[in-house]
């Protein structure tokens, strides 16, 4: 034990005066003569026994009293475990990610805790020592030493962020490698990372915030039952929840909003730390731009309980047709939608090659040979974009073969034969017919090409032989679409044949949705005039980086930039697409690491220390003792009134 103002104890000394009063009895006795003073004699050697031991009790009661104030006035402590030692910068990191929502008490969210925290780390050290305060905003503010009035004006501005940091960009963002860092966060296992290495001479203080252990739902994934549809078509929404917790989920309702109407409810219940998948369908999409949500109701964790995505179709496909026949014209026939299409058609010997890198679907209809220059430019594209091969009425096989990497037969005197019932669990005709019938009349084709057995082959003949392959993004057809070899062309089944192919070859990279944490979005815009550059506009207006590669444009998103939500893209005063963020779901898994996995994740050396406070009131206390010491002063005042209120019921009830 220590004392803080030793030179208090010199008024120790004034102990004597009690005992000196003690000691000198300064009243003047009375004598009284009695005629018989043998009872008398009796009763004062009784009497003078117990005032004797009132004034030793009182005495004691005194100089007790008098011991234990000068001792408070002297401030007694129990010394510190660490010393501040003469370090003038001090690094903290509070987690402010949407995680620190939760709650840690009855009406305090771990933010709240956090910040409380700070405020006594910052109220315990000496005025002229300066704070780095990092939060995962990695705002300016902690660009630089600020002092305590500047920090504790930014606590108070300091909100929840949807970015999340891991414990690697937190050290990086440290002004010195070799100080003291207080680290104040939830732990979160999900997005704390893995091992990393810490420099011995940086002393880390893991300060965890223990929230309650609760079930938290989630949206985990949303997609098209049939990706292929391109709008106005029957299609289901597949949305997979889990359940992020060791408590049942009964009876939860998730909406699903598109253009702002409400278009289907469903009620789910989900096992403990399990998933569940429900469907909605859909059935009136509007071709064009559609802002979807889903909503649920999921107390007290509420941050995630919006998911937002887009249906757009706003894109017409590119069909680009290399000919060489004129009466091949079914092609032209089926591509000839304006409103889906973008189709032009060129001769072999005429085509335009510039136009074949925007293309969505390249179609070689009735091409007996192709030629080397044509060959090679294919073989180069063939990787991105999709081709559909129409044999010729006298096809060369060794070009053909070049093309798909696969050596092919002729067989020019084949005859017609049906072709099979289709795969209906084939994504490519999924929703294409109302009834699945396996009698459904079927076209005839023939095999004029040969390339061997497939069984994956898209379509087939009656024989098992494919009439209709797929290698890599080529598709290679059987026969040419004349009515000596097959009258498919006119049959029911050409036409969402033909559409879904070019729907797969669609060279648009934009998805449903991003994460916020998403750097590139890729879309296709046609007729971009001028340089003025493409903005975001949303919760917030973005500029962002960007560069056009022909008709596709790239954009360079900064990591943790927007807010989740809808974002429209802008060229001037026309919308191109509208794109939608939401959170990263690691955010939304809310298990946390103790301590000891935390420090072991830090390198677990011995420079790393923990604070096992649970709350903020212990943190406190914790802190306290460990820098500053345990202060005794209160104590030894209460000690003191307690002996002065013992020598005042001494003197008044012990006769």
């Amino acid at each position: 034990m220590i004392f803080q103002y030793p030179s208090f104890l010199w008024a120790l000394g004034s102990l004597a005066i009690p005992i000196i009063i003690h000691l000198f009895n300064f009243r003047k006795t009375t004598r009284i003569y009695f005629s018989n003073t043998r009872l008398l004699k009796q009763v004062k050697q009784e009497t003078t026994q117990k005032r004797k031991l009132k004034q030793y009790l009182v005495l004691a009661s005194r100089l007790l009293f008098l011991a234990f104030l000068v001792l408070a006035f002297a401030q007694p402590l129990i010394p510190a475990k660490e010393q501040i030692g003469s370090q003038k910068n001090i690094a903290i990191y509070l987690d402010n990610s949407l995680s620190m929502s939760a709650p840690v008490g009855e009406k305090t969210r771990a933010l709240d805790a956090g910040i409380q925290m700070v405020d006594e780390i910052i109220n315990l050290f000496p005025s002229d020592v300066r704070y780095q305060l990092i939060t995962n905003d990695f705002a300016p503010f902690s660009n630089s030493y600020k002092t305590k009035t500047e920090v504790l004006e930014f606590l108070s501005q300091i909100r929840l962020s949807s970015i999340s940091r891991d414990a690697n960009e937190i050290t990086n963002r440290l002004l010195e490698k070799n100080g003291s860092l207080f680290w104040i966060s939830d732990l979160q296992r999900s997005t704390f990372g893995n091992l990393i290495k810490i420099d011995s001479s940086l002393q880390i203080k893991l300060s965890p915030i223990k929230i309650r252990q609760l079930s938290n739902v989630l949206i985990d994934t949303v997609y098209l039952e049939n990706p292929l549809v391109n709008g106005g078509e029957k299609n289901s929404v597949k949305v997979k929840l889990q359940n992020d917790g060791n408590r049942l989920v009964e009876g939860l309702v998730v909406k699903l909003t598109i253009n702002g109407m409400q278009a289907s409810a469903a009620t789910v219940a989900i096992e403990p730390n399990s998933s569940n998948t429900i469907s909605f369908d859909i059935t009136s999409i509007n071709k064009g731009i559609n802002k979807a949500q889903l909503s649920f109701s999921d107390y007290p964790v509420s941050f995630d309980n919006e998911f937002f995505f887009t249906l757009n179709y706003t894109g017409k496909l590119k069909v680009v047709e290399i000919t060489g026949s004129k009466e091949a014209v079914s092609v032209a026939t089926v591509y000839g939608n304006k409103d889906l299409f973008l189709f032009s058609s060129f001769k072999a010997s005429n085509l335009n090659y510039s136009v074949l890198g925007a293309a969505d679907l390249i179609v070689l209809n009735q091409l007996d040979k192709i030629e080397t220059s044509l060959l090679s430019a294919l073989s180069s594209l063939k990787n991105d974009h999709s081709i559909l091969v129409i044999p010729g009425i006298k096809p060369d096989a060794e070009s053909y073969g070049n093309l798909i990497s696969t050596k092919l037969g002729i067989n020019q005197e084949e005859k017609p034969q049906l072709l099979s019932i289709p795969d209906f669990k084939n994504p490519l005709f999924q929703n294409v017919f109302e009834e699945k019938n396996v009698s459904m009349a079927m076209p005839t084709g023939s095999k004029q090409v040969e390339w061997g057995a497939d069984r994956s082959a898209i379509l087939q003949l009656k024989d098992g032989r494919p009439f209709l392959s797929q290698f890599g993004n080529v598709y290679l057809l059987a026969c040419p679409l004349v009515k000596e070899a097959t009258d498919f062309y006119n049959h029911a089944l050409f036409v969402p044949v033909m559409y879904r192919l070019a729907v797969l070859g669609s060279r648009s990279e934009q998805r449903p949705y991003y994460n916020l944490s998403s750097t590139l979005i890729s879309f296709a815009a046609d007729s971009l005039i001028g340089e003025e550059p493409l903005k975001m506009l949303g919760k917030q207006e973005v500029i962002p980086m960007q560069r056009r590669n022909g008709n596709q444009i790239v954009l360079e998103i900064p990591k943790f930039l927007l807010d989740k939500g809808f974002y429209t893209l802008m060229h001037k005063k026309d919308t191109l697409n509208v794109v939608a963020f939401n959170l990263d779901k690691s955010e939304s898994l809310l298990t946390s690491l103790s301590a000891e996995e935390a420090k072991l994740r830090l390198g677990g050396g011995k420079s790393i220390s923990i604070f096992e406070s649970g709350n903020t009131e212990a943190f406190s206390n914790e802190i306290k003792e460990r820098y500053v010491g345990t202060p005794l002063w209160k104590y030894a005042l209460i000690l003191a009134l307690l002996f002065l209120l013992a020598e005042v019921l001494l003197i008044r009830f012990l006769k």
